[in-house]
């Protein structure tokens, strides 16, 4: 991540704009991998170790005390340790509604769960490019925790939010834009590979816009 970093810098590029979606990528797949090879390899010792599980658990379980005191003790990770489980938390239980809602979904609608990675995918790395901006914007400007003079520090609306001429309204307007043709580009490659068994009919390319569209709304909020 340093690398694209230094790089964007030097094709004069805003990291903002590419560091987010590539460390969002490149952790789901890490993740993905990690997962894989560790119960892969607590699948394979089911059988004939199955003390290994228990054994791993208890060292983490142990080990858990001295880095939240290690954590605790450094002035830049206190605040995480301390408030940080909140989003987290939050993140976690909304994940687990969306998988049980989906799990119904597919039994009603088959094939449509391979839509739900693109729709995420998309809103997600948008927003997160946003936010990204807002948070290297801020931090030129301003302390953390202090908003800076004149900026809107209210509920944010449409008007407040795509129709001001602040920089961060101009880049809302040039990101929900982004939202139209990417989907387009990502529903017909699935139909063209044959991914899902969902027909593309001009009410379902209408929705599924409609929803992708109220979305980012929604997470630009």
């Amino acid at each position: 991540m340093i690398s694209v970093v230094v790089l964007s810098r030097k094709c004069h590029v805003n990291p903002d704009n590419v560091a987010t979606p590539i460390a969002a990528s490149l952790g789901d797949l890490t993740t993905l991998a990690v997962l894989s090879a560790i119960c892969s390899l607590f699948y394979a010792a089911q059988g004939k170790q199955p003390w290994l599980a228990p054994v791993v658990i208890t060292v983490f379980v142990l080990l858990l005390p001295f880095w939240a005191y290690t954590s605790y003790r450094n002035n830049y990770t206190r605040d995480v340790l301390c408030n940080g489980w909140t989003p987290v938390i939050s993140a976690m239980v909304i994940s687990s509604i969306g998988g049980l809602i989906l799990d119904f979904t597919v039994v009603a609608f088959d094939g449509i769960a391979v839509f739900q990675p693109v729709i995420n995918g998309v809103g997600g790395n948008l927003v997160a490019v946003q936010a990204s901006r807002l948070s290297t914007a801020l931090h030129k400007v301003s302390r953390p925790g202090i908003l800076p003079a004149g900026i809107f520090s209210g509920c944010p609306n449409v008007l407040t939010s795509f129709c001001t001429k602040d920089l961060s309204s101009r880049t809302s307007r040039v990101l929900i834009l982004l939202v139209l043709p990417g989907h387009l580009i990502f529903i017909y490659t699935i139909s063209l590979l044959k991914a899902g068994h969902t027909s593309l009919t001009p009410r379902f390319v209408a929705l599924y816009l409609a929803a992708a569209l109220l979305q980012v709304r929604t997470c630009h909020k």
